[in-house]
């Protein structure tokens, strides 16, 4: 169809015989490589963003501990220089983790306390991304160091 047909036909109609070719032989629709093509792209997709959005998870969890020992730590130092010893439980401290049950992702144990030093652990609770509960262990001492007893990256990564 030439552009002078245009005219002719009235621009409505010209520009709906150029775009919108109808035949009554022809079927509508995708075809099955066009189908498989997406299917792959949304595949390549989650491949790449699942793991990621697990290991943020993971990280996002672990936060919990290094939070609440953080503030344990404090309690600590608090409740040392009024009774000139360390508390050997959460309920000494005052210290309670927010959430019940399922919301909460550690348990808090006090492993070694002294009248001048204390270790005090987070265990998980839930089964990791790579790894089970007793993979993610993370302490902190009397000096503030918080150190993971196994590797984050083993968990996480």
């Amino acid at each position: 169809m030439k552009w002078f047909q245009a005219e002719e036909l009235g621009l409505e109609r010209f520009l709906s015989s150029i775009f919108f070719k109808h035949d009554k032989n022809t079927n509508n629709g995708f075809t099955l490589i066009e189908l498989m093509i997406v299917v792959a792209i949304i595949g390549i997709l989650a491949a790449i963003a699942i793991p990621n959005f697990l290991n943020y998870q993971c990280k996002a969890k672990q936060s919990e501990a290094k939070q609440s020992l953080g503030t344990i730590a404090k309690n600590q130092e608090a409740y040392v220089s009024e009774f000139n010893k360390y508390a050997d439980s959460s309920v000494k401290l005052g210290f309670q983790v927010k959430g019940e049950g399922s919301k909460r992702y550690y348990t808090y144990t006090y492993i070694t306390v002294t009248a001048s030093t204390y270790y005090i652990c987070a265990k998980s609770t839930i089964k990791g991304i790579k790894g089970t509960a007793e993979d993610d262990i993370w302490c902190i001492n009397e000096k503030l160091q918080l150190t993971n007893t196994k590797l984050v990256n083993k968990i996480c990564a």
